[in-house]
Parts: structure tokens; C-alpha cells; sequence
């Protein structure tokens, strides 16, 4: 291992020929990124325990009706899918770096991305309702990234640099626009609901739509990755120098913009009844679709963290960095589970109806912050083993239908 934690495999020769040259290295891992990709993903296990196990009637960012408790078990899981998309883009610079040709790449963004969006609409949508065939689809962050790697695919042939700062302006730019509403665009209204509204897409075959992740800001988080995946290839003092600018920039752009109400989200905060709800409203920012101050306040702090990792020493830190090597086995094994761990824990009480979407629990299945952080631990706990037998495999065979996984 080297410094910065980046994983480099040493070149093995064939057995029984020491002459002989080596095998191709297998690329690269960058134990630090997996461990802050690992840290987003257990922390995302915890907003959809709260799915299942707590009240979805209840919206913790409603400063009317939450509890600071409640408001910081959501809060704190804002920090996931900034980072997931983030680093999915730093993910597709990186393979340049280990030998992919653009065209390859390419390729690869297209097909991948077409891949998580089916997954989307099938899998992960069967885990949350438990059924193929349900009323309604919500297309959510595996949907943004997949769209958005098929957008990027056209972009390759710009530098990186102009491709990243394609991102900031997007970023930067894009709650200019939420006074644009697409019953003013005729024709265009649909492409402006799935480009920037939270509001209902569509209804395909009697299934209604419901765009949760917009992509005009989600691929401007993308691209930005891209163009951040050259940070992640400097020397390992230059990359946290640079890593420590950006995080601070960031965060003090946050504090700066946020406390002006001038501009970078739909809701301006105000004064509470108490200093703590004050802070609240401070950090109440917009997430669909995510206002550049919600990206700020987290990919910020995310910035700095990345920053601060080394390689992932500890039992605790190795633990993370399986999560962080094998995302989509994750993602796809995490909300089934939970929904049968909030089954099996009010089937008593409410039955069959259990195995339908959580917006359709009755009230009686409600378990409180206490059961919703046991669950979450209990199914965090239940997929590592399962994790690590996948990080193993990939790591052990070489098959090009892995990469989809």
C-alpha cells in the first residue's frame, strides 16, 4: 500500500516460470476514496431504515413537526448521493488513467448507464414495493447516475478540465433557473420536468412517473467529478493540499451564501423559536433538485474528509472500505433486506401489507429513532459478510460483466 492509501497490485508471473513476464497489474484502488464511498453508503442505510421502520408520514426537514434528533437522521444521510454521483464521474476519469481508451470509455458510460437505469425501474424499485408491476415508479439517484453517464459519453472528446468546468457552471447556475416552469414551455415541458422539476414525469402504462432526482444538476455534479479525477492522480501531498482548498472554499461558500438568503436555494432560512431550530433552518437546503447550496454544504465537508483519510487503517476503516469497493452489490442487497427486517418485525400487527411500499404501512408499525437505528445496524451488520465475499470476487476474477456490479 502507498502513501494516500492507494492500493498498487504487483505484476504476478505465470506459476512455475519466473522468466516469464508479467500479467497485466489490475488497476489501481484508492483505499481512501473507497472508505469515504463506504462511510456514504452505511450512512445511506439509515435514511431508508427510516423508510421502512419509521414514519414516512413525517417529514424531518419540516421544522413545524420534527425533532432536532429526527432532523439530523436525515440530514446527515444528505451527504450520500452528492458523493456517489461525484465519485462516479471521478470513477470514469480514473479509468483513462489505467488504460481505457476514450472510445472504450465511451462505450462503457453508455451501456453501464443504460444497465443502472434498467435496474432502476426493476430491481430497485421491486425492493422497495416488493412488486414488478407497481402503481407508481420513483426514478431516484442510481436512475440520475446512470442518465448521467450516458450524457457524459458524447463529452469525452473535450479536455477534462473543460468537461469539469462544464459542471461548475451547472452547478453554480442552475437555481437561475428555477423560476422557469415548464407549463411556460409547451413542447418542451416534459424534457424541463426531467431536467429540473420535483414534480410527476409521466404515466407509462398506467404507472405513474415520479422524477425524485432532476439531471440537470445531478450531471453537473457528475462532470465535475470528471474533471476532479485528475486531482485524485497527484502525488499524495499535492492531492490533500488541493483537496484541503476546495473543501474550505466550498464549505465557506455554503456559510457565505446561505447567510446572505441572496441566492443557491429555493428556501431561504429565517429566525426560530430557539437558536438550535435557528441552525436548522440554516441547514435546511433543497435536495430536489439539489440547490447549489445543499451540493456546497455537503460536498464540502466530503472534500475535506477525503483530505483527512490515510489508507484505512483499523478494523472499523477496513469494514468501510468493503462497502466502498463494491457500491451497487450494496445498493441492490440493502433495501430488500430492510424491507423484510420491517416486515418480519410487524407482520404480527399489519400482515401482508407489509410487503407493499412503506407509504402504505399503518401507523401501528411505527417503531420510533431507537428501532430505526437498530435496524439499520442490524442491516448493515447482515450485508458485510455478503460484501466481502463480492469485493473478493472482483477482486480475484477478471470478467468484464464485474464492472456492471
Amino acid at each position: 500500500m502507498t502513501e494516500g492509501g492507494a492500493f498498487r497490485t504487483i505484476p504476478r508471473m505465470t506459476a512455475g516460470d519466473p522468466g516469464a513476464p508479467p500479467l497485466p497489474a489490475r488497476p489501481a484502488r484508492d483505499d481512501a476514496v473507497d472508505l469515504l464511498r463506504g462511510i456514504v453508503m452505511v450512512v445511506m442505510a439509515l435514511d431508508h431504515a427510516r423508510d421502512f421502520f419509521g414514519d414516512l408520514r413525517l417529514d424531518p426537514t419540516d421544522l413545524g413537526r420534527t425533532t432536532p434528533a429526527l432532523f439530523f437522521t436525515r440530514w446527515i444521510t444528505h451527504f450520500c448521493a452528492p458523493v456517489f454521483v461525484l465519485l462516479a464521474g471521478a470513477g470514469a476519469r480514473l479509468s483513462l488513467f489505467r488504460g481505457r481508451s476514450r472510445g472504450s470509455l465511451a462505450r462503457f458510460l453508455v451501456t453501464r448507464g443504460a444497465w443502472l437505469v434498467v435496474l432502476e425501474v426493476t430491481l430497485v424499485g421491486f425492493g422497495w414495493s416488493f412488486d414488478f408491476t407497481p402503481p407508481f415508479l420513483a426514478l431516484q439517484v442510481i436512475w440520475a447516475i446512470g442518465a448521467s453517464m450516458v450524457l457524459l459519453a458524447p463529452l469525452l472528446r473535450l479536455p477534462p478540465r473543460a468537461v469539469g468546468l462544464l459542471g461548475l457552471a451547472i452547478v453554480a447556475g442552475h437555481n437561475a433557473l428555477d423560476g422557469l416552469s415548464s407549463e411556460s414551455l409547451g413542447p418542451l415541458a416534459g424534457a424541463w420536468r426531467l431536467l429540473h422539476e420535483h414534480v410527476p414525469l409521466t404515466t407509462v402504462g398506467g404507472v405513474f412517473v415520479f422524477n425524485h432526482y432532476p439531471l440537470l444538476a445531478w450531471f453537473g455534479v457528475l462532470a465535475v467529478g470528471y474533471g476532479f479525477g485528475d486531482v485524485l492522480q497527484r502525488e499524495p501531498d499535492a492531492r490533500r493540499r488541493v483537496l484541503l482548498r476546495a473543501g474550505l472554499l466550498a464549505t465557506a461558500a455554503f456559510v457565505a451564501l446561505r447567510a446572505s438568503n441572496l441566492y443557491g436555494d429555493p428556501r431561504p432560512w429565517s429566525t426560530q423559536g430557539s437558536a438550535l431550530f435557528t441552525v436548522l433552518s440554516f441547514l435546511n437546503c433543497e435536495k430536489y433538485p439539489p440547490s447549489l447550496l445543499y451540493l456546497l454544504m455537503t460536498l464540502g465537508p466530503a472534500l475535506l474528509a477525503l483530505a483527512a483519510f490515510g489508507a484505512g487503517r483499523g478494523s472499523l476503516a477496513r469494514a468501510f472500505v468493503v462497502f466502498g469497493r463494491v457500491p451497487l452489490f450494496y445498493y441492490l442487497l440493502h433495501v430488500p433486506l430492510i424491507h423484510l427486517m420491517a416486515a418480519a418485525a410487524s407482520w404480527r400487527e399489519a400482515g401482508p401489507v407489509m410487503l407493499e411500499h412503506p407509504g402504505a404501512f399503518p401507523r401501528g408499525t411505527v417503531h420510533g429513532l431507537g428501532g430505526v437505528y437498530l435496524a439499520w445496524l442490524v442491516a448493515v451488520a447482515l450485508l458485510y459478510p455478503l460484501c466481502r465475499w463480492f469485493a473478493g470476487v472482483k477482486a480475484r476474477v477478471r470478467s468484464p460483466w464485474l464492472s456492471y456490479l
